[in-house]
C-alpha cells in the first residue's frame, strides 16, 4: 500500500488444526501437482514461469551486509503462484521465510539490502523498480498480514481510521463511504458489533479480534496477492481454527493468491495447495501439499514431520527434535547446508559435504534438493521415518 501522509501503520499493507481433507480438496491438490511441474521446470536456474502464474519468483537473492560479513538470508529461491491458489512456506526461524515476503512487498529499507533475481507480479518486475512504483502496488495488488497485529497497527489511531485511510488511498471516495466500507469489512471478518468497534483502538481488541481486524485491513482493497506471516501465532487453538477458516473463505471470495508463512505444519496442511520447505535461505523441497505430507523426499522435511506433537500417542512419548541448530547465514556450510544435522549425510559418498544439491524433480511434480539416491531415500522412508509418524 502507499505510504500514508500521516504516521499510520504498515499493517494496512497488510492443539494442531484438523488436517483431514475432503475428496474435492485432495483432487484439487493432485491436479495442482501437474501445474507445479511446469512452474518448477528448470528451477535452480531460471525456468520459464507457468502460463497461469500471477506471482513468479526466479533466483531471488536477498543479502544483508554487516560488520561480521554478508548475511545470505535468501540465496537462490524460485517459485510460482497462481490466482486462487495457496502456497505454504515452512521452515525454522532464520530460514528466510519472512525475508522473502518482505522482498515481495518491497519493505526492505533501501541501502541496507542487496537484492537480485526476479519478482514478477502480474507481469510487472518488482526487483529494481522504484520504491514509489512498488508502494503503489501495496494495498490494491498485494497486501500482508503481519505476525503481531498489536505492534503492526498504529496505537494512536482507531482501527476504523486505519482501514479508512488504506481504502481511500486506492479509491476516490469520501470519508463517510470509506468508513461504511470499514464497518462492512470488520463485520465480514466476524467482529461483533462492527459499527461500534470501528471506533476502538487496537489495544481494545483481544488477540484474535486484532488479527481479524488486520485481515480486514489487508483485504479492504481486495488485493490480488495476500501474504500471511504466521497468522495464528500466539492464538489459542479455537481462535487459530477460526482465523484459518476465515482466510480460506475470503480467498475463495476474492480469488486471491495466498502465501502462508509459518513454522506450523498443521497450518499449511489446513490451507495450502503447494508447500515449499525452506532451509538456510533455500528451498529444499517443493511439491503439492498431499505429496509433502504423504511422500516427503528431503531429510529436513522428515525431521519437521517427526518433530510434530501427536494427540493420538501416549503422553510419555518424547518429541523427536531435529538435532543441532540452523546454520549461520554468514558462514553457510559447504555442500548441502543441512548436512551437519543430517543423519544420512554419510551415505552420499562425500557429496553432501562438497556439492550443493540442486532442486531436482524426484517424482512427478515433486522437487527436492538432496544427494540421496532414489533407492536410499525409499529405504530410509519406509524403515526409519514412516513407521514413526
Amino acid at each position: 500500500m502507499s505510504q500514508p501522509s500521516k504516521p499510520t501503520t504498515e499493517a494496512s499493507v497488510a492443539a494442531q488444526p484438523d488436517t483431514s481433507e475432503t475428496g474435492d480438496r485432495a483432487g484439487r491438490r493432485r491436479r495442482k501437482s501437474a501445474a507445479t511441474v511446469n512452474a518448477l521446470d528448470g528451477i535452480g536456474g531460471l525456468g520459464a514461469p507457468a502460463p497461469d502464474s500471477f506471482l513468479s519468483v526466479r533466483d531471488l537473492r536477498v543479502h544483508f551486509p554487516t560488520d561480521d560479513g554478508l548475511v545470505k538470508s535468501v540465496d537462490g529461491l524460485s517459485f510460482d503462484l497462481s490466482r486462487g491458489k495457496t502456497l505454504g512456506i515452512v521452515g525454522e526461524s532464520g530460514s528466510g521465510k519472512s525475508v522473502t515476503s518482505m522482498a515481495i512487498m518491497g519493505l526492505h529499507k533501501p541501502g541496507t539490502v542487496q537484492m537480485t533475481g526476479s519478482i514478477r507480479l502480474d507481469g510487472q518486475e518488482l526487483v529494481g523498480s522504484s520504491p514509489e512504483a512498488v508502494r503503489l502496488l501495496r494495498g490494491k495488488k498485494m497486501a500482508m498480514i503481519f505476525q503481531d497485529p498489536l505492534s503492526a497497527m498504529h496505537p494512536f489511531y482507531t482501527v476504523g481510521h486505519q482501514i479508512v485511510e488504506a481504502y481511500r488511498m486506492h479509491n476516490d471516495v469520501s470519508t463517510s463511504v470509506a468508513k461504511k466500507h470499514a464497518v462492512e469489512m470488520l463485520d465480514r471478518v466476524g467482529i461483533p458489533q462492527a459499527s461500534s468497534r470501528v471506533d476502538d483502538y487496537p489495544h481494545q481488541f483481544s488477540g484474535g479480534m486484532r488479527q481479524r481486524a488486520m485481515i480486514a485491513m489487508a483485504l479492504s482493497c481486495s488485493p490480488d496477492l495476500l501474504i500471511a506471516d504466521e497468522p495464528t501465532t500466539a492464538l489459542d487453538v479455537t481462535v487459530q481454527a477460526q482465523i484459518l477458516d476465515l482466510v480460506r473463505d475470503l480467498q475463495s471470495e476474492f480469488n486471491s493468491a495466498v502465501i502462508i508463512i509459518t513454522h506450523d505444519l498443521g497450518v499449511v496442511a489446513e490451507l495450502s495447495d503447494d508447500i515449499m520447505v525452506m532451509y538456510a535461505g533455500r528451498a529444499v523441497e517443493y511439491a503439492a501439499a498431499e505429496e509433502v505430507f504423504e511422500r516427503p523426499k528431503h531429510p529436513y522435511t522428515w525431521g519437521l514431520l517427526s518433530s510434530m506433537p501427536r494427540l493420538d500417542r501416549a503422553r510419555i512419548d518424547r518429541l523427536r527434535p531435529i538435532p543441532g541448530a540452523p546454520p549461520s547465514l554468514i558462514n553457510v556450510p559447504s555442500g548441502c547446508p543441512f548436512h551437519p544435522r543430517c543423519a544420512y549425510a554419510d551415505r552420499t559418498g562425500g557429496l553432501s559435504q562438497s556439492q550443493r544439491p540442486p532442486l531436482e524433480e524426484k517424482a512427478p511434480g515433486h522437487y527436492a534438493a538432496c544427494h540421496l539416491t532414489p533407492e536410499q531415500r525409499t529405504a530410509i522412508w519406509e524403515t526409519d521415518i514412516k513407521p514413526t509418524l
